[in-house]
């Protein structure tokens, strides 16, 4: 197979589980934070945390390797002004979701104690949450930024 075309699949492959995974596993917990029923959330949150170290995280390492790979094959510049936006957009998206990791597996842990001692979801896993879902925003946003300048390439400046 063809160097390039190799690598272009496994950076379009990994991307997709990337985003898909991503956006996939926030509807879930979106989804089981809004029925308020601690059993669902510690379940949903368990498959979320297990989805990320099983999906997402290898997802984002190959990602920025096979685009250096696909960078050194089709001859760009590492330096090109598109590139640079995608360096900082997805160091943004690695910022935001380093510490929803962390606040997942807290809410997870809150939610299974609570359920353990009969007790409703505590108010601090409802305010991890609100930080949780904020961060994912710019995290979604950054993800999207950089489907677009991979695709169009744009000169930007200089």
């Amino acid at each position: 197979m063809d160097p390039y075309l190799l690598a272009r699949w496994v950076h379009i492959l990994s991307s997709t589980v990337l985003f898909g995974t991503g956006i996939g596993t926030a509807f879930q917990m979106v989804w089981a934070m809004r029925t308020g029923r601690v059993e669902t959330v510690h379940s949903v949150a368990s498959g979320v945390v297990w989805a990320d170290w099983l999906f997402t995280t290898p997802a984002g390492i190959v990602q920025p390797l096979s685009g250096i790979w696909l960078i050194w094959l089709a001859g760009h510049p590492l330096t090109a002004p598109w590139l640079l936006l995608t360096y900082a957009l997805y160091t943004l998206a690695f910022l935001c979701w380093a510490p929803v990791v962390h606040l997942q597996i807290r809410i997870r842990d809150m939610a299974g104690a609570a359920w353990s001692a009969g007790q409703p979801l505590p108010q601090e896993a409802r305010r991890l949450y609100r930080l949780w879902f904020a961060l994912g925003w710019p995290a979604f946003a950054a993800l999207v930024g950089i489907f677009w300048l991979m695709v169009h390439r744009p000169p930007l400046w200089g």
